[in-house]
């Protein structure tokens, strides 16, 4: 039996006509429904609703039972990396471009949203990746990912060359642009576009996408989830490096640091309606082709 909601969080974009229009909206109808509704303390200044309402996304994952995220992917890989760490479920509106992740009709959401608070949805949760830099033998810095980990040049188009153990086992040495490692999540993102395979989001997988490799025999990698990956930079690379998290946040990485990336005990509880088809959505956002007859 699915959970009913009590109190529902909004989750948003900032400065956006379109999204802002959609969190008034969505306010009101669940407002007059008497459900407690907490906001985005970004939206503070972008809504005409009491201060006390609002709140900081670390405070929203702990106090509601629902978050419902308006806007696009980005919006919702931003608050996933938050409410990954809670016990809250997560749903999306689209006021953005692709919609993969946040796949509820704005115009459209009130009979969607009227069957979730009803307990009628499916549960489809999501890993996250830990992304850790590593130097002499210390923590510098780490994040978590819902799409993909990526090493890569810090500014410019440049070969980098590193080495790749999984679970501590040599795997082999890399000159090439970067290192995708995605999610199932993000193997329709980043990792699509660098030709990594599409991977159902029930699986436990984990890919390896070289960036344009400097030679013809590096081909993607798929391996257990429960496998931990190390990278090392190789002292000989002439710049310093990034590992950056879902394109939004960017680790400093030296000549000769180590990363390593390995499945997170957070899982993402993101929902959908019933009748959500991952297969339609793929037919949908990549343009295949429809049934013959």
């Amino acid at each position: 039996m699915s959970t009913r909601f009590n109190t529902i969080a909004l989750i948003g974009k900032p400065k956006n006509a379109e999204a802002i229009g959609t969190h008034k909206n969505i306010y009101q109808w669940l407002t007059k429904q008497g459900y407690k509704i907490l906001l985005d303390a970004r939206l503070k200044d972008d809504l005409d609703i009491p201060k006390a309402h609002f709140q900081d996304i670390l405070s929203l994952g702990s106090s509601a039972d629902l978050a419902i995220v308006v806007g696009g992917d980005g919006n919702m890989l931003g608050a996933a990396r938050v409410l990954s760490r809670f016990d809250i479920s997560v749903i999306g509106v689209n006021r953005g471009n692709l919609g993969f992740l946040t796949d509820i009709d704005p115009d459209d959401y009130e009979e969607t949203l009227s069957s979730v608070l009803a307990g009628v949805y499916t549960e489809d949760p999501r890993f996250l990746l830990e992304a850790e830099v590593h130097r002499h033998g210390q923590i510098k810095s780490h994040n978590s990912a819902l799409n993909e980990a990526v090493l890569h040049p810090g500014k410019i188009a440049h070969m980098i060359e590193f080495e790749v153990y999984i679970d501590g086992k040599f795997a082999f040495t890399q000159r090439s642009d970067g290192l995708i490692i995605s999610t199932p999540t993000g193997s329709t993102a980043y990792s699509l576009s660098g030709g990594g395979p599409i991977v159902s989001p029930s699986l436990e997988a984990i890919s390896l996408i070289p960036m344009f490799p400097h030679t013809l025999s590096s081909r993607p990698l798929v391996i257990d989830a429960k496998r931990h990956i190390k990278l090392i930079a190789s002292p000989n690379n002439g710049c310093a490096l990034k590992i950056s998290c879902d394109s939004q946040v960017s680790l400093p990485v030296n000549p000769g640091d180590e990363v390593h990336i390995y499945r997170s005990p957070s899982l993402l509880k993101l929902i959908h309606p019933c009748d959500y088809d991952y297969y339609k959505t793929l037919r949908t956002k990549l343009g295949w082709s429809s049934k013959l007859f």
